[in-house]
């Protein structure tokens, strides 16, 4: 397994994050065991989560999961990368929802981090992420809040996630006047069918020292080979070819086809991609089971030169940092 560093940090991260989004609502807590042994055997140390996955009535159910596994012991938790997020309303659907149950107040900060220590069951937390910016709260009052947990021991360090590059600048140029450390890193959309972010996102990003986390890395399963599942399997494959617009349809095909002369399955190669990207720290994989698990593994092993990562833009075409973008 290769490591790199997060961001501006000593902190040492797998090439490859697990995500753990599908742990409850599509994965048992048996097989979601399993898939994190074998992520651990396999050299991945970084997990992603949030508090609110489990999704409606069972939100926290993910990171309840994951902390009956560091019950288990056996160094689980200690060579354990732990990242989370906060933000969204973790009450249930309906319910009597009251000011200060969601988003980055410093009140909801503190219930936050509480709830999701006792659900993972860990005393600290290494990067402490905030699902959406909070337009509504003042950075100097969510720095204090971080500030506190950090100097409690709760959380190591603080990321963000969906964040503009502008609400990265304004959150680093806010922590240096308190002279503490700020965002180390950015989760973002990323993949070679959205690659927006190349525009100010990944440069901003750079610029302050954030490792870049990319979630949805094979869109939502398009660039895991769908027309070619649609043909063979039928069924949701088949739903979601039929929606593609037809520039999508010629551009998912030549990378299939592309794909094909490679060798290379669309997915891994869509995750090998990203790999090659010098703002990507680690690609957040969201594996249902142990095969998918495996499969991601291989991307790391596909190499890209020039001549492939030139088609790759030719098909899916990126964009350069602004103003350099703009069509003169």
């Amino acid at each position: 397994m290769e490591y790199t560093s997060l961001g501006r940090t000593g902190l040492s991260v797998s090439r490859l994050c697990l995500g753990t989004m599908n742990f409850g609502p599509l994965t048992n807590e048996a097989d979601a065991h399993q898939i994190m042994d074998t992520a651990h055997q396999e050299g991945i140390n970084f997990f992603d989560t949030a508090n609110v996955y489990g999704w409606g009535e069972n939100k926290g159910r993910t990171e309840e999961i994951i902390g009956t596994w560091f019950a288990q012991g056996g160094g689980r938790r200690e060579r354990t990368v732990l990242a989370t997020k906060l933000y969204g309303n973790m009450n249930g659907e309906g319910k009597d929802n009251w000011p200060n149950d969601d988003k980055l107040s410093a009140l909801n900060i503190r219930r936050a981090v509480d709830a999701s220590l006792k659900r993972l069951q860990t005393d600290y937390i290494d990067v402490y992420q905030m699902h959406h910016v909070d337009r509504a709260t003042p950075w100097e009052e969510i720095w204090q809040a971080m500030e506190v947990l950090t100097t409690q021991g709760k959380i190591l360090y603080v990321g963000s996630s969906n964040f503009a590059g502008w609400h990265i600048a304004t959150a680093q140029a806010a922590a240096a006047k308190r002279n503490y450390l700020g965002l180390v890193a950015e989760q973002s959309l990323y993949n070679l069918l959205s690659r927006t972010v190349e525009l100010e996102v990944l440069p901003s990003a750079q610029y302050h020292g954030l490792g870049v986390i990319p979630w949805s890395p094979l869109a939502g399963g398009l660039l895991g080979g769908v027309l070619r599942k649609a043909g063979q399997e039928g069924g949701r494959s088949a739903d979601r070819a039929k929606k593609l617009s037809t520039t999508e349809r010629e551009q998912l095909q030549a990378y299939e086809d592309f794909s094909d002369k490679l060798a290379v399955e669309p997915g891994t190669l869509a995750l090998a991609w990203l790999l090659h990207q010098p703002a990507v720290t680690a690609p957040i994989v969201g594996p249902r089971t142990a095969d998918q698990l495996d499969t991601a593994l291989k991307a790391l092993e596909v190499k890209l030169d020039a001549e492939a990562l030139g088609r790759l833009d030719e098909i899916f075409p990126g964009h350069r940092t602004a103003p350099e973008d703009y069509a003169w």
